[in-house]
């Protein structure tokens, strides 16, 4: 065999194992920037309850910030993750808020662009759809805000297992309410919850293995 023929032997066993070894690192690299897809338990553990069968609720028909009609197809073609607050609320509204867009921030692009942040108001009376579009600009410029008739608002609240009371305080009055971030799948049916307290690391982890494995 010529020395040529040698050479171009080492050459091309050089580059199999060139492009078998690019294989392998481009699968370790893929591997590790996935999203882990966990257990049901160990979402519970993380404090994300998933329901083996997701919720269906009824309609209805309540207004956005900008003041246009917000129903249940506006949660359909996408991830939601709802918050019930007001803007009066002093604490955990502001907190929980600010853990929704910090989330957003720092999730995948691809998973980050079909999950929209709404903030759904148990407090109507004061919250009209002026307030709300300043208060939920502040955390995240296209999260949404959702005023509109008690009723409405109650009997949604209710399906997704959303409790709150008003609570008078001297001449004024506040809202108790539970913290729970609630999650709706892209078909517009309630999938499961966030518990609070809320930490970035485990609401990242949670909610992109819950998007990752959603078919």
């Amino acid at each position: 065999m010529s020395s040529s023929s040698n050479r171009r032997g080492i050459i091309i066993t050089v580059l199999c194992c060139v492009a078998f070894m690019s294989l392998v690192v481009a699968g370790v690299v893929h591997k590790l920037l996935s999203p882990r897809v966990m257990t049901q338990s160990e979402l519970q553990l993380n404090g994300a309850i998933v329901f083996d069968k997701p919720r269906r609720f009824e309609d209805f028909e309540l207004l956005d910030q900008n003041g246009e009609p917000f129903t249940k197809d506006d949660l359909t073609g996408q991830w939601s993750l709802l918050f019930f607050g007001f803007t009066h609320c002093p604490d955990i509204c502001p907190t929980t808020m600010a853990d929704m867009a910090r989330l957003k921030q720092n999730l995948p692009a691809d998973i980050a662009e079909q999950t929209q942040g709404v903030l759904v108001s148990l407090d109507p009376a004061r919250d009209t759809p002026e307030l709300l579009n300043d208060y939920v600009a502040y955390f995240d410029p296209e999260f949404v805000g959702v005023t509109g008739d008690f009723l409405q608002i109650r009997r949604f609240a209710n399906q997704v297992n959303v409790a709150f009371t008003k609570v008078t305080q001297g001449d004024d009055y506040t809202v108790d309410h539970s913290g729970n971030i609630v999650i709706i799948n892209p078909y517009g049916d309630y999938h499961g919850f966030f518990k609070p307290p809320f930490e970035l690391a485990k609401l990242k982890a949670t909610y992109s293995s819950i998007v990752t494995q959603f078919d």
